[in-house]
């Protein structure tokens, strides 16, 4: 019953990510990566500290300091994959493709936990991880041949891909994941900050047109989905999540076609089919199947 709780609320974080493209793709056109993301991770921040402070008053003073540590690991991690992701979106102007290239984190999840902990993974995820890779695999290549932004895009994959593990490695334990997840949003707007203070002209009638994008990327995307996303990956395998966590690459898809009409070719489409497949296949434990 975790599992499948966990399941869907990692789906639940999907579709959110998903839609954040778009909003991400609208906020750029108005103010540079630094200044977005620094916006959008305080008010992440801010949304969930009064949900902390009643839901995990009573955690140990331990278990806070654990989170303050934890959780400025992953701010970096995050500060590192937001920026270099809102570059690619910059660059690339596409939605879908910026999320379906971010998606590799699928298959580099599994290979980083085996290169460097030896840690197996059951042969349905590794099955599932390939079905969804070869569906990024043809929802990229529906989209247009690669460029510089989409370089930044596979880094930011990099990124995502230490990010989701740290965050396994975290809430494995008894880190308060609110309280995690409000450091983390506070330590990465607080690097943007200071990079957007030297690299970019921030000022108010630029924020003001970038407003509902960075609302719904500040409070849905981040307050809400990161948040999900600690709390379903606690019941978990880190591979499994990952692979309905790349799902919002869908949802990516979806958004930019309804919202900023963006195409998605025939390809495109079985490339969507197969990472749902690859989620089903990743969550059926073939063990059970042979008793």
């Amino acid at each position: 019953m975790k599992r499948i709780r966990s399941t869907l609320i990692l789906i639940l974080t999907a579709v959110i990510w998903g839609l954040a493209f778009v909003a991400q793709r609208e906020g750029a056109k108005y103010v540079g990566p630094f200044t977005f993301n620094a916006v959008r991770f305080a008010l992440g921040a801010l949304v969930l500290v009064p949900v902390f402070l009643i839901a995990e008053r009573k955690a140990s003073k331990e278990a806070r300091r654990a989170a303050l540590k934890y959780g400025v690991v992953a701010g970096v991690l995050l500060f590192a994959a937001a920026i270099t992701q809102q570059i690619g979106i910059n660059m690339t102007q596409s939605a879908g493709k910026s999320a379906f290239i971010t998606g590799l984190y699928t298959i580099l999840v599994p290979i980083a936990y085996f290169v460097f902990f030896r840690r197996r993974t059951g042969v349905n995820v590794v099955i599932g991880a390939l079905i969804a890779v070869v569906g990024l695999y043809l929802l990229c290549g529906s989209m247009g041949a690669l460029g510089p932004g989409d370089l930044f895009l596979f880094v930011c994959a990099v990124f995502w891909s230490a990010q989701i593990m740290w965050v396994d490695r975290a809430v494995s334990g008894d880190v308060p994941p609110i309280t995690f997840s409000a450091v983390e949003f506070a330590a990465a707007s607080a690097i943007c900050a200071a990079c957007a203070f030297f690299t970019e002209n921030v000022n108010a009638d630029s924020l003001r047109p970038a407003a509902l994008p960075l609302l719904y990327a500040g409070i849905m995307s981040t307050g809400v989905a990161f948040t999900c996303q600690a709390i379903g990956q606690k019941n978990a395998d880190p591979t499994a999540a990952s692979i309905v966590m790349s799902t919002e690459a869908v949802w990516a898809a979806i958004g930019g076609a309804l919202i900023l009409g963006e195409r998605m070719t025939a390809a495109g489409i079985a490339g969507c089919a197969l990472m749902l497949t690859g989620i089903i296949a990743a969550q059926i434990d073939l063990k059970k199947l042979k008793r």
